[in-house]
């Protein structure tokens, strides 16, 4: 296992105790807050490598000690709530959240997912700098940039291009509409949803063996979109 830190930002110490069970195959040193300023007091002491952050706490709201946070780290930031509302995710994704579990979960899917952001987080310096990915027979190369599926070219509109980029640079992370949106149009007018749809509909029939059923360009109902390479 590598030297990871895990940073538990929760004001139940129930919940704290299940969550550093949870965690001692997944990281070396899990250390614990029990409120939001506490919380960002540890994580600029302790710089970990994930934060594990509950919406619940009693001095201040999730979405602020997410949004503080995001101002100076890069870690990556799963949200435990009791919320289940779009909205709720929609806003936690935008202040920086990477992922987002609602309560009650399994401890399993708990731990799969931060295995995954730890994994995504020690590879996303290797896999931004070579900017390319090979998935099957399928060839990604942002630097040039061309994309092959077994060896033939795939050609893509440049509005197809950005949404790719944008979405590979933050691979395994949902973003919200809006997000990506604004990532490839900027300030621009328009159905930020239905614009998408049209772009990704031509993306999945361009890159997925069956776009039917996606398998690289995920869609989170009513929240955005997630690249799973």
């Amino acid at each position: 296992m590598p030297e990871s830190t895990v940073l538990v930002i929760d004001d139940e110490p129930q919940i704290r105790r299940v969550l550093r069970s949870a965690l001692a195959g997944e990281a070396s040193k899990v250390v614990e807050a029990s409120t939001g300023a506490a919380g960002v007091d540890m994580a600029a002491a302790e710089r970990p490598d994930l934060i594990v952050l509950d919406l619940g706490l009693p001095d201040v709201e999730g979405v602020q000690v997410c949004h503080e946070i995001r101002k100076w780290s890069t870690a990556p930031i799963v949200v435990l709530s009791a919320r289940h509302s779009d909205q709720e995710k929609v806003a936690l994704l935008d202040a920086g959240a990477d992922d987002y579990l609602t309560k009650p979960f399994s401890t399993r899917e708990f731990q799969a997912r931060v295995r995954a952001q730890l994994r995504r987080a020690r590879t996303a310096p290797t896999a931004a700098m070579n900017a390319r990915l090979a998935i099957g027979d399928l060839c990604i190369d942002l630097s040039k940039p061309s994309i092959k599926r077994g060896g033939a070219a795939v050609h893509l509109t440049r509005t197809e291009w950005d949404l790719l980029r944008v979405m590979v640079k933050h691979a395994g992370r949902t973003l919200t509409h809006q997000k990506l949106y604004g990532a490839v149009w900027g300030n621009a007018d328009g159905d930020a949803q239905q614009n998408l749809r049209v772009h990704i509909r031509s993306l999945r029939r361009k890159l997925e063996r069956d776009p039917v059923r996606p398998s690289l360009i995920l869609t989170e109902p009513g929240v955005g979109y997630r690249f799973e390479a």
